[in-house]
């Protein structure tokens, strides 16, 4: 007998993730919603995804009401600003939650089916759609207090008195690790007037779903197909790592989670062939890459969260060689997997990805100095009653150095940063505040009254392109920079996920990674972590520098402070 065709695999993964999470309370009526849901998608969806990716894939991560004008929403000032600066420079767009929300500027989720109507409509989205490829989020782990769901809830409508998690409050719930320095779970008052203890990991308005209720689950995956009709090619699952609780436990990374991770990626890979499922778990390398799975059932790409502070560190100490130790430590499980890499986003930097990879002083002299330096932090509590560090929140630009240093001190640390990024293998991904040369925006942290605005600040459009376009200003010269950079990232096959890819210090603060997809299109990459010259032999670099266009030959090499080199041969 041959193999399955592979709609039989997929639906046969579909039963088996299933039955491990559910066994027999999933019934034969689940069964028909989820096989009539499916049948719905596969009516609807008629866009080809790309099948796979290549070194032309650079994410661009924004938020929907990023830029405003006086006579347009938000979502099609985007497109405009989109077409006129970024078209030419990115292949997708991670769209940050769109949706009406409540708090935590879109991650809590009022409806899941609606474009917040305050940035623009669906027909926005499918606009830009038209110039780039799509990523969503799918907020899965929890949402708004103040949605529709929420409140039948509390009303106690029939079919949603299962909908989140209830918990007696006298529990003991001290192994459950917790990403704020919040109580776990919140009193809610229902309609006949009783008090209710509900799940909440990360805030009182952030109610966690029950997916021990299969009808949640059902319902969440009627918003994940609604995604990919909607034309979704990448689908990042938000705090993911959370979805399953088990009281007794850490109630993060359960196995049941991974089980539903799985379902979500067979259910798009039967409906909408070639999406991509990204996980979002901002935790220590070894529990981050777990959501990789064997390579051919769980996540397509999992974030690289220990690359931001690590090339923090690095640039700081001016010594690279934790960074190299982890970098060659570095496996994938298969083709079908890959790396999704960033140094800033919307969310802060994250520090737990360095536990296990420096020592807990090393972390704690990171935050000092960066704190030093203008940083803020956000901590979280720990099972033993003592406080961590969670994230540091900064702008990437502010991050990199001191509040002195130069301006062209600034842009050659920033640029040596992001050539890093778009070296490593993988898909890197670039948030708008980087490319905008943007600096930390206390007022914002004023005005909203939590730290993470420090980086997300709005723009109005006219005032930000006036700024892009004045040559000299810092703004202008980080755009120039660095849009060229991608556009011959983008241009080389050497930069191909899957490309040969060796990495060495070839002293302390310099490092060196080769990329080559084969012998005729290979390219050496030379950065330099130190404000000194730093002298190599330069007996195999021999080319052109893709950054400078100088020819690159003789004995020695001469790298300048923060330089950095793309040398193809």
């Amino acid at each position: 007998m041959g193999p399955l065709p592979r709609k039989n695999k997929v639906n046969r993964k579909i039963k088996e993730c299933l039955s491990a999470v559910y066994g027999d309370t999933w019934t034969g009526l689940h069964d028909g919603s989820l096989k009539m849901r499916m049948e719905r998608a596969r009516k609807i969806i008629n866009k080809k995804r790309k099948p796979h990716w290549d070194e032309s894939d650079v994410v661009l991560i924004t938020y929907a009401d990023q830029f405003h004008s006086e006579k347009e929403k938000p979502l099609p000032t985007f497109n405009q600003f989109w077409t006129r600066w970024f078209s030419s420079v990115f292949s997708h767009v991670h769209l940050l939650p769109f949706y009406p929300w409540s708090s935590d500027d879109g991650f809590s989720v009022i409806d899941y089916y609606q474009v917040s109507p305050e940035a623009g409509e669906w027909n926005d989205i499918r606009e830009l759609n038209r110039s780039c490829c799509l990523m969503f989020d799918f907020v899965c782990n929890h949402m708004s207090a103040k949605s529709d769901w929420f409140e039948r809830y509390l009303r106690q409508a029939p079919g949603y008195e299962n909908f989140f998690i209830e918990m007696d409050p006298e529990t003991d719930l001290h192994a459950v690790t917790r990403p704020r320095a919040l109580p776990l779970l919140t009193p809610f008052t229902m309609q006949d007037k009783s008090v209710r203890y509900l799940w909440t990991t990360f805030s009182e308005d952030q109610v966690d779903l029950n997916y021990s209720n299969p009808d949640v689950l059902l319902a969440m995956i009627d918003v994940l197909l609604t995604y990919l009709e909607h034309g979704a090619d990448y689908v990042r699952l938000d705090a993911v790592g959370y979805m399953w609780k088990t009281p007794g436990t850490t109630c993060i990374h359960l196995e049941k989670t991974h089980q539903l991770i799985k379902l979500f990626r067979a259910l798009a890979d039967e409906v909408a062939p070639g999406t991509v499922i990204i996980t979002e778990t901002n935790v220590p390398h070894k529990d981050n890459v777990s959501y990789l799975g064997n390579g051919h059932d769980e996540a397509h790409m999992v974030y690289q969260f220990s690359l931001p502070p690590l090339v923090l560190h690095s640039l700081h100490r001016q010594d690279c060689r934790v960074l190299c130790q982890w970098a060659q430590s570095l496996s994938l499980p298969s083709t079908e997997t890959t790396w999704f890499n960033f140094l800033a986003s919307h969310d802060g930097i994250g520090l737990n990805p360095l536990r296990g990879l420096l020592a807990e002083d090393d972390i704690l002299t990171l935050v000092t100095d960066l704190q030093k330096e203008g940083a803020l932090v956000n901590w979280k509590n720990n099972p033993d009653g003592t406080r961590s560090p969670y994230e540091l929140n900064v702008t990437w630009m502010d991050a990199l150095g001191h509040q002195d240093d130069s301006d062209e001190e600034r842009l050659a640390k920033f640029i040596l940063t992001h050539v890093l990024l778009l070296t490593f293998p993988g898909v890197p991904a670039i948030y708008i505040q980087s490319i905008l040369g943007s600096r930390n925006d206390y007022e914002g942290v004023e005005k909203h009254g939590y730290n993470r605005a420090i980086n997300r600040k709005k723009y109005e459009q006219k005032s930000i392109e006036q700024e892009l376009m004045t040559e000299g200003s810092l703004r202008h010269e980080i755009y120039q920079a660095l849009s060229r950079l991608i556009v011959i990232r983008r241009g080389n096959k050497a930069f191909h996920p899957e490309s040969m890819f060796d990495i060495r210090c070839l002293t302390p603060s310099v490092l060196r990674i080769i990329r080559s997809a084969d012998e005729h299109e290979k390219i050496n990459a030379l950065f330099n972590f130190s404000d000194r010259q730093q002298i190599i032999d330069a007996g195999i670099y021999t080319g052109v520098d893709l950054i400078s266009g100088v020819s690159v030959s003789g004995e020695t090499l001469t790298l300048q402070p923060w330089q950095v080199m793309w040398i193809k041969k």
